[in-house]
């Protein structure tokens, strides 16, 4: 079973920044892709960042530049670095994963991110 554990997040005041991490258990081997999203109240969710494992890795327009995806192949882990954060950042962030060729992602349970102006 694939169990996605976020941690970070937090209060913060605009301008600082904030480290999201993600740790998939269950869920190695072979092409995949893992990154974070975020939901705004009552829409869908919206991507912020993903990252291959072969390292290819994407950004919304609103975070290029502020926000910098990496991931740890070896221990299944992705984080978000997130610099200079602006009060329309804040959101509820949830940790994405998915295997190529499948149609299956996962979800973790999110992590509440608060920029104060």
């Amino acid at each position: 079973q694939v169990q996605l554990v976020e941690s970070g997040g937090g209060l913060v005041q605009a301008g600082g920044s904030l480290r999201l991490s993600c740790s998939a258990s269950g869920f190695n081997s072979g092409q995949t892709t893992m990154g974070w999203y975020r939901q705004p109240t009552g829409n869908p969710r919206d991507l912020v960042a993903t990252v291959t494992s072969s390292g290819y890795a994407q950004y919304a327009d609103s975070v290029k530049g502020r926000f910098t995806i990496s991931r740890e192949a070896t221990r299944n882990t992705v984080s978000l670095q997130m610099n200079n954060l602006k009060p329309e950042d804040t959101d509820v962030y949830y940790c994405y994963a998915k295997r190529a060729f499948s149609s299956t992602a996962y979800w973790g349970r999110g992590t509440q991110v608060t920029v104060s102006s």
